[in-house]
């Protein structure tokens, strides 16, 4: 993985702005620690920051080739998942190549079937190709949106990149924030609108799209969406087809020339990973896996079971190293170092993001990465196989709401009254527009109907939450974190499934529980869904309650929108919020440690007002 950013000009010398071209190299250099690159043109500079995994000594960028006088330089992010099958159908068509790196596969393939390559490709991936004599660019994103792809179009000039702030480094965008930016981070975050910055000037190529552009004229196509198709297979192949494309997906993505090892939580998901890679590490002798886990100092002591956290992880845990016999390593966080490690986070996602559950992640990958480069994790299945509360409580189900975010009284109490009035009708137009994008079929009845709505729903905004998490938080340390369930065929395919299959026996994740029954301990395949461990322990709240005293005090622009008396509220009665302000876990604690990601966010980046 890596970090690529590039800046195309009709009316400025690129050449002078080598000091900005730096700087933008700098905003990456987590992302890509190993290596540094650059093609600077006049009216061109493409910029690679590389995290060297596969072919370290041919995989290199930006990478360029000379085919039928033209000349394509690529600078890429990502991994691709069936380079060698690409690789085997290029070479049948007369390519040769130099290494055995997939950024190779990925330029060859763009020259031989320029923009449907994206087609070809299973992976997760951002890059950007540019034709020197054309002064033609292409920008792709992969289907799922698992590596990122900022970019804004101002004048003539044109600036992409892996991350926000490394178009602001550019000064062609500026961070400015707009009503519609604001609706954004206190009515929809840590969510945000598919394709949109958040800053004014800034957009995102969304999960399965690219873009051209030449002439100074940026046009954008979608080569992936989501479409209802027919199911046509019966129970027992739909459990031999769940299981094999879930194992498919694992052990292609086991391919490194660098250390790796797999998250452990002790949950179905990851333990279906774990469990295939430990198997799969046996049989081609490479060792015994090593798997990591993350706990909170003191957390058993606090732990109380909830609708969306029932259990803790412990015991699941240990089951699980006895039964794939793992080399496991447990990274035990600290809770004032928890609370302190939110603006960092803040730094890493370029956005407010997920409170504790960012900072948590971000120390933990700090610890994994002292020895792994690779991590896989298993992030995503519930989304796509129904494992959230929300699928199966036919209250929420069918409430005309973000189901992770159902009431917007918690964020209206923290501003003051007569801030962003619409903010309310801002979120359900959001809602709605998703909703009339979904697909059906003239077959489906109300609920079919219904799931393939909440899919749509947990694909394009839920799920796109925890993947800018784990890629900004993970690639911040350096380390690349893969996700084989959001392989693009296994998307597909859970779609289509019906519910009752995809819920089998009444339970969330119904089929894959079944398909992994007798490869996984029983008690693993059956145990109720719970999410990321959050920290119990009460210093935690105290610590980010004294942190948010403090920001209240200022008087700043965040303050002048802030209530102080809501906010007040919170830290006396933290018991008061019933409901989460996002997700299944962010109650008092998260909501005051977003505010700290806020304040942080706002003096980090200068954020003026439009």
């Amino acid at each position: 993985m890596c970090g690529i950013a590039g800046w195309l000009s009709s009316s400025t010398n690129l050449y002078e702005k080598t000091t900005l071209l730096e700087k933008m190299s700098e905003t990456l250099k987590e992302r890509g620690p190993d290596e540094k690159g650059f093609f600077i043109k006049q009216d061109v500079s493409l910029i690679h920051r590389r995290l060297a995994v596969v072919d370290i000594e041919h995989g290199k960028q930006p990478m360029s080739a000379d085919f039928m006088g033209e000349t394509y330089v690529l600078v890429y992010n990502g991994e691709l998942y069936n380079s060698e099958e690409i690789r085997q159908e290029l070479r049948i068509a007369g390519y040769c190549f130099e290494g055995h790196s997939d950024t190779e596969v990925v330029l060859k393939a763009y020259i031989h079937w320029k923009e449907k390559c994206a087609e070809k490709f299973n992976g997760i991936f951002a890059f950007g190709i540019y034709e020197v004599n054309k002064k033609r660019l292409y920008l792709c994103r992969d289907r799922i949106g698992v590596k990122p792809l900022f970019f804004t179009h101002k004048g003539g000039d044109l600036v992409f990149g892996s991350l926000i702030k490394t178009l602001l480094e550019s000064k062609v965008a500026q961070p400015v924030i707009n009503r519609e930016g604001l609706c954004e981070i206190f009515f929809l975050g840590p969510a945000r609108t598919p394709g949109q910055g958040v800053f004014r000037d800034i957009e995102e190529l969304l999960p399965g799209e690219y873009a051209i552009f030449e002439g100074n004229k940026l046009t954008r196509y979608r080569y992936f969406t989501i479409e209802a198709k027919e199911f046509d297979e019966n129970e027992e192949e739909a459990l031999e087809h769940t299981r094999y494309l879930i194992q498919d997906s694992i052990r292609r993505q086991l391919v490194s020339d660098v250390p790796l090892c797999c998250f452990l939580s002790g949950g179905l998901d990851s333990s279906i990973i774990t469990q295939t890679a430990s198997q799969y590490y046996k049989a081609n002798s490479k060792g015994k896996l090593n798997t990591y886990s993350v706990e909170y100092k003191d957390n058993a002591k606090y732990f109380t079971k909830s609708l969306f956290q029932p259990n803790s992880d412990t015991e699941y845990i240990k089951l699980m190293i006895e039964s794939a016999d793992t080399e496991h390593h447990q990274v035990v966080l600290d809770n004032t170092v928890l609370a302190d490690a939110l603006y960092e986070a803040t730094c890493a996602r370029n956005l407010p993001g997920m409170a504790d559950v960012d900072s948590s992640l971000l120390l933990f990958c700090k610890e994994v990465k002292k020895d792994f480069t690779v991590a896989l994790s298993g992030e995503c299945a519930d989304e796509l196989f129904g494992g959230y509360p929300w699928y199966h409580n036919k209250e929420i189900l069918f409430e005309e709401s973000f189901p992770w975010s159902r009431s917007q009284d918690i964020r209206r109490n923290i501003l003051k009254k007569g801030i962003l009035p619409f903010g309310e009708e801002y979120v359900m137009e959001k809602y709605r527009d998703t909703i009339r994008k979904v697909t059906k079929l003239p077959s489906d009845s109300p609920l079919t109907s219904r799931m393939r709505e909440m899919f749509y729903l947990n694909f394009y905004w839920f799920m796109q939450c925890l993947l800018d998490r784990k890629d900004r938080c993970s690639m911040a340390c350096g380390l690349e974190v893969r996700v084989p369930f959001c392989d693009w065929r296994i998307v597909e395919y859970a779609y289509n499934m019906p519910w009752e299959l995809k819920s089998l026996y009444g339970r969330e994740k119904g089929i894959i529980r079944k398909a992994f029954e007798g490869i996984l301990p029983y008690d693993i395949c059956y145990r109720k869904k719970s999410p990321y461990p959050k920290t119990h322990n009460p210093v935690y709240f105290e610590h980010v309650a004294k942190k948010v005293k403090k920001i209240l005090d200022k008087k700043n622009m965040l303050t002048e929108m802030l209530d102080k008396d809501g906010i007040y509220s919170i830290i006396e009665n933290p018991e008061s919020i019933s409901s989460p302000w996002y997700g299944q876990l962010m109650r008092a604690p998260q909501i005051l440690a977003y505010i700290i990601q806020l304040d942080t966010w706002f003096d980090m980046f200068n954020v003026m007002l439009e």
